[in-house]
């Protein structure tokens, strides 16, 4: 196969659907094999089926903050393709809802173990099995939220500020061979942000300058750029894409 991504292989988390599968699709268009995981078994092997099969996907099931589930996506990597290339961790959760001060604490836990310290656990696991001889790109898909204050999901944005961090630190550690980027979506029409929009779309868009939500290939298509030769050039940055409601003041 012929692209960008030709003989270039990825992990991508969280990619049965919604964003990281959007960018799984991108990844194989461009020449690419990837290697997606997500909690359900079934999901994914109708993610793989939908990508072109075995030739140029797998899944493997687990959650994403498991130390296990991490090694044994390696392994399935190196093994099928024989490379890991790029990594975009777009897993992450947001299990709560409400004022801050209210937060169970075991739930803000969780969060930050899954947006951040699995994060974090998966650059260190391909680093030492691939990218580390071999150089790459890694994506981390982060959130307005962690650049704007966003009442209600205010400790995911504030994980996700965090995330913002560690990639910055990571371009800076990990360059020249190796380049760490992030995209902050605003809400993009997915299961994951259904409670965001579900049944008042047109209310919820009316604040964006370009009067609609984010699909998920509006994200994937930032992230394969970040992730291609095209922004050789780029290190270290978290880039926006949000129909330009933070310049409003429904961004605030």
């Amino acid at each position: 196969m012929t692209g960008p991504f030709a003989g270039r292989t990825a992990i991508v988390t969280g990619a049965s659907r919604g964003i990281g599968l959007a960018v799984a699709e991108r990844l194989v268009a461009g020449g690419g094999r990837v290697v997606i995981t997500g909690r359900n078994q079934d999901a994914l092997d109708e993610a793989v089926a939908h990508l072109g099969g075995t030739a140029h996907a797998a899944g493997v099931a687990g959650k994403a903050d498991d130390t296990a589930h991490q090694d044994a996506t390696v392994a399935r990597a190196l093994e099928m393709f024989g490379s890991i290339d790029l990594l975009v961790n777009n897993a992450g959760i947001n299990p709560t809802y409400g004022p801050m001060v209210d937060l169970d604490l075991g739930a803000a836990r969780k969060t930050v173990e899954v947006n951040c310290i699995a994060a974090l656990a998966w650059v260190q696991k391909v680093h030492r099995a691939w990218m580390g001889e071999h150089g790459g790109a890694i994506v981390n898909i982060s959130s307005v939220s962690s650049i704007r204050t966003a009442p209600g999901i205010g400790f995911y944005g504030a994980t996700k500020a965090m995330l913002n961090s560690i990639t910055e630190l990571l371009a800076v550690e990990l360059g020249p061979a190796i380049r760490v980027n992030a995209v902050a979506p605003a809400v993009v029409k997915t299961r994951f942000a259904e409670k965001l929009y579900d049944g008042r779309e047109a209310e919820a868009a009316r604040g964006y300058p370009l009067k609609r939500l984010g699909e998920p290939e509006d994200v994937a298509g930032t992230v394969a750029f970040l992730l291609s030769d095209d922004a050789a050039w780029i290190t270290g940055q978290t880039v926006v894409i949000d129909g330009g409601v933070t310049l409003t003041a429904a961004g605030e």
